[in-house]
């Protein structure tokens, strides 16, 4: 709950990456502390609130969990434009799945948001023994593109909590606050609405 006189901040969160790479559970632990070890992949993309307070700023997430499969690629655009933060997300085990993440990458550095908080995230850190990808390789590439890399594991909650208040603290020193007749009572709800498209 935002406390009396703290700098209130609104949001838009967009999670990008490929198909299985856990987007979804990484939201659904942090927002309703939930793991399911089946999860339906995303159709479209699916929307989520959550409040975090700092002692620098209160900040209420609008996380849009986009859709990994290919054919909503083109719908990516709607998603992204006018975020203020994105979680690229791949799977620590898949390296294809760390080929494409630099591509949403770049896609994201293309569309010119010079003050998009990003974050690189190798979730399924739980799947250590068949990791692919190398936290060097992760870091150095986060690195050079402007971004942290942290890893989580979505099954046993590791990191989801910190990547999320990283990204809050990020936020707080760049953005300003919003007017506070922001109505925070319905911030535990949690919409999954399911937007767009038959295959």
């Amino acid at each position: 709950m935002a406390r009396p006189g703290s700098r209130i901040i609104q949001a838009k969160l967009v999670l990008l990456g490929d198909m299985g790479t856990g987007k979804t559970s990484l939201v659904l632990r942090f927002v309703k502390g939930q793991f399911f070890d089946h999860q339906e992949p995303t159709i479209g993309a699916a929307f989520f609130t959550q409040i975090l307070s700092l002692n620098e700023a209160t900040v209420k997430f609008d996380i849009w969990d986009t859709a990994g499969q290919e054919r909503y690629h083109s719908l990516a655009p709607m998603y992204y434009r006018g975020a203020a933060a994105a979680v690229v997300v791949f799977d620590i085990s898949n390296m294809d799945s760390f080929v494409r993440a630099k591509k949403w990458v770049q896609e994201l550095q293309r569309q010119g948001n010079a003050s998009l908080v990003m974050a690189l995230v190798g979730n399924k850190l739980d799947l250590e023994a068949k990791r692919e990808v190398g936290i060097e390789e992760a870091e150095e590439f986060s690195q050079e593109s402007g971004m942290f890399y942290m890893e989580t594991s979505a099954k046993t909650s590791y990191n989801i909590n910190d990547l999320f208040y990283e990204i809050a603290k990020r936020l707080a020193k760049a953005l300003p606050s919003q007017p506070t007749r922001m109505n925070l009572r319905n911030a535990g709800e949690t919409r999954n609405r399911i937007f767009c498209c038959s295959s």
